[in-house]
């Protein structure tokens, strides 16, 4: 009778177990803005286990305790019990003398207690834990706040002792920080996400672009000084309605004699008064205009174009001359790609996709974008558009049909304006004799 009331204490150490194992990863999965989300609707137990969270080096060093105890007291409690059960069975059955039958039965008991202990105390909490985070975490909250008040002296002493130590060897103890993810961890997680379909490929991408945005800076995504559509205050009234007619923008820099002498900005709604004043000369309607380096991040940008209530601002070199201009859409389409309004064509689009492993590709765009999609490394660091690397390539001045050899496609001027390549296509190369062409067989060459 003794024996089967220490198997049925076994049995509830084992329960226990799967309680503060399911305690200790639900706590760590859930996340606090649902738990606040519940509480603030009525939940209490929302709010009790959001305060559990708040504290959760405290708790989580309680569920290790818990665990502990709980161990210790089922090898304690449960193999001399159920080898004293087994024990006579394997008498009876077979002619063994009392040594044997004691060995047979603690190993046989043991390797129970350890199958329960794994199994139902350990791996099956943990997986509904993880899988039902919100869940686990507002029914383990109640019962681990008192478990933690019950031992609060015996667990505040064993992570004081447990710190101590860790600064006698020099490290940091841990804190709930510990537990962020860096951008390259949060980076796998929208990947992961994305392979078993809980992020579908525009939400992927999307998060993909946050993640770059911080790291570009002004010249990788402005409007270039050639491509400029300014006015000028030498103009007559008639050639600036002229030039705002045929562009169809909203905003210009205005700009005295050249580019390199930007003076204002001009907003379209001003000109559309002209007809209703007396207004002769353009620089009469001239606002401030923002002027920034071209060496600034993006998310920088973002804030000072939101403070000056602007949304274009004039980028200028290390000399001081204009080397070009961004626009707030210029920074919206680094987040969702481009946008394009009825003055544009789908021929302006960035990147087409024109056959199978071909594409036709804007002079424009980085190689950082291009690099993804091709699955090519560009190692050319004083470039960043992939016009700008064609023509470092041909080393002259570029004609359409040129062409270059990198990797795995073959690069092809499309179009030329001036010095500048404006369109290439990228044609994938088919690998010779049918092999996959590896880095190290790679050849680049220019034609």
């Amino acid at each position: 009778m003794w024996s089967i009331a220490k198997v049925v204490a076994a049995l509830f150490l084992v329960a226990l177990n799967a309680f503060f194992v399911a305690a200790e990863f639900s706590l760590v999965k859930v996340r606090k803005t649902r738990l606040a989300e519940l509480s603030e609707s009525g939940s209490r137990k929302a709010t009790l286990a959001l305060a559990v969270t708040s504290q959760l080096d405290a708790y989580l060093s309680a569920c290790q305790l818990g665990i502990t105890l709980a161990s210790l007291g089922l090898g304690w409690l449960g193999e001399p019990a159920i080898a004293t059960l087994l024990a006579p069975l394997f008498k009876n059955l077979v002619a063994w003398d009392g040594v044997l039958t004691h060995t047979v039965s603690v190993v046989i008991a043991f390797l129970l207690i350890t199958f329960l202990h794994i199994v139902l105390g350990e791996l099956v909490p943990k997986s509904i834990a993880i899988q039902r985070a919100e869940s686990a975490a507002l029914w383990t909250a109640g019962p681990l706040k008192m478990f933690y008040k019950l031992f609060y002296p015996v667990i505040r002493f064993l992570n004081g002792l447990a710190n101590l130590i860790l600064k006698l060897g020099g490290i940091s103890p841990a804190n709930e920080s510990d537990l962020a993810h860096t951008e390259e961890e949060l980076r796998m997680l929208v990947d992961a996400s994305q392979r078993h379909g809980i992020l579908d490929k525009m939400e992927g991408k999307l998060l993909d672009n946050v993640f770059e945005f911080s790291d570009r800076v002004v010249s990788e995504v402005m409007v270039p000084r050639q491509d400029m559509m300014c006015l000028y205050i030498q103009d007559s009234m008639e050639e600036v309605l002229e030039t705002v007619k045929t562009s169809g923008h909203t905003r210009y820099p205005l700009c005295d004699d050249d580019k390199d002498n930007v003076i204002g900005l001009v907003h379209m709604r001003d000109l559309l008064s002209l007809s209703e004043s007396s207004v002769k000369n353009i620089g009469e309607l001239k606002r401030d205009i923002l002027i920034v380096p071209e060496g600034m991040p993006i998310s920088h940008l973002v804030q000072k174009m939101r403070v000056q209530r602007t949304h274009l601002a004039v980028v200028v070199d290390e000399f001081g001359g204009t080397a070009g201009m961004v626009t707030i859409e210029d920074l919206i389409e680094e987040l969702v790609g481009e946008i394009y309004d009825e003055f544009e064509s789908a021929e302006q689009a960035e990147i087409i996709k024109s056959g199978e492993s071909e594409y036709l590709i804007n002079g424009r765009v980085l190689l950082d974008d291009l690099s993804e999609l091709l699955a090519v490394e560009f190692e050319d660091e004083t470039v960043s558009t992939i016009g700008g690397f064609v023509f470092n390539r041909l080393g002259r001045k570029p004609v359409k049909g040129d062409r270059i050899d990198f990797m795995d496609y073959t690069f092809t001027v499309m179009e030329v304006v001036g010095f500048r390549i404006t369109r290439v296509k990228a044609s994938r190369r088919p690998a010779p004799d049918g092999a996959d062409m590896s880095p190290d067989t790679r050849e680049d060459s220019g034609k």
